[in-house]
């Protein structure tokens, strides 16, 4: 029996598993798999980690002569922090079971200036627009204590330090943990639609005792909005300024500031910026043509 000539030869074999790519290209890597159920895992691993935290710091500040029903800013603050934190490790944890963590991984990678603001303004009028018309449904008149709850009414370090966990660490955290990894996770199970709901409606129940109940459901959509935000720009950093912008807006009314509210908006989406830039001087710019979808 002859054989096939050499060039049909080629035509049965299977293509490589990589093309060859031009030099200084690097190859695009295949996002991680993540399990659906591991986005519970985590979040029961982030708050059991919050937990543990808490308690910690709580019995540190009995030592020191401080109350348990009334505990200073500092044991807030930083059980806060701790909270924050967990969520992270726990997303990275998690992440670590099937591939090694990397930003991109998370959505943390660039986005072009165009659509990242166009989108921003798009998903924010959404939700204010859906915010007020549920306010003035329900008539409800409740105000946000989460600022008192910390001690930002003890002294001006509690309050700058509340100030810089609300508009920097909490954006930039839970965005990590809840579009970055939990959203990520559950979109592997059904898509998009069923990952957005279920990921706006957890986002919205962890916020209850430290937001009045009359704003949950908007703090659920808010959840939703910002995840068809991630998967329109296929990067995690609007999500984190809208959720800085918006933390910013309702922490500066609950001060009842005016000017002040652009002042601290301006710094926190500075202090993004900054943290933005290290991860990409450490992690290098081949991120930037990476999606997780």
């Amino acid at each position: 029996m002859s054989s096939l000539p050499s060039d049909r030869v080629a035509l049965t074999q299977p293509p490589p598993l990589r093309p060859e790519l031009p030099d200084g290209v690097e190859p695009r890597p295949i996002a991680p798999r993540w399990k659906p159920y591991t986005a519970w895992l985590a979040l029961v691993a982030g708050f059991g980690g919050a937990l543990a935290g808490g308690l910690v710091l709580a019995g540190i500040g009995v030592l020191f002569g401080a109350s348990l029903d009334n505990p200073p800013p500092a044991v807030s603050i930083l059980s806060t922090v701790v909270q924050d934190l967990s969520l992270i490790g726990a997303a990275v944890l998690f992440a670590s079971m099937v591939a090694r963590p990397a930003p991109w991984q998370f959505g943390l990678r660039p986005s072009p200036a165009k659509p990242f603001l166009g989108w921003i303004v798009v998903a924010y009028v959404g939700f204010i627009g859906f915010s007020a018309a549920w306010v003035a449904l329900l008539s409800i008149d409740q105000k946000d204590d989460l600022p008192e709850q910390l001690g930002a009414d003890k002294s001006t370090v509690a309050l700058l330090a509340v100030a810089f966990l609300v508009t920097v660490v909490a954006p930039i955290a839970e965005e990590v943990f809840f579009r970055g990894y939990f959203f990520g996770a559950l979109r592997n199970w059904k898509g998009f639609w069923p990952a957005a709901l279920i990921t706006g409606a957890v986002f919205g129940g962890i916020h209850a005792g430290s937001a009045p109940v009359g704003y949950l459901v908007p703090l659920g959509v808010f959840g939703v909005v910002l995840c068809a935000l991630y998967a329109r720009t296929r990067s995690l950093y609007p999500c984190i300024t809208l959720h800085a912008i918006n933390n910013s807006i309702a922490f500066g009314s609950t001060q009842h500031w005016d000017w002040q509210i652009p002042v601290l908006l301006a710094v926190a989406l500075g202090l993004i910026a900054l943290a933005a830039r290290a991860v990409r001087a450490r992690f290098g710019p081949v991120a930037s043509h990476l999606s997780p979808f």
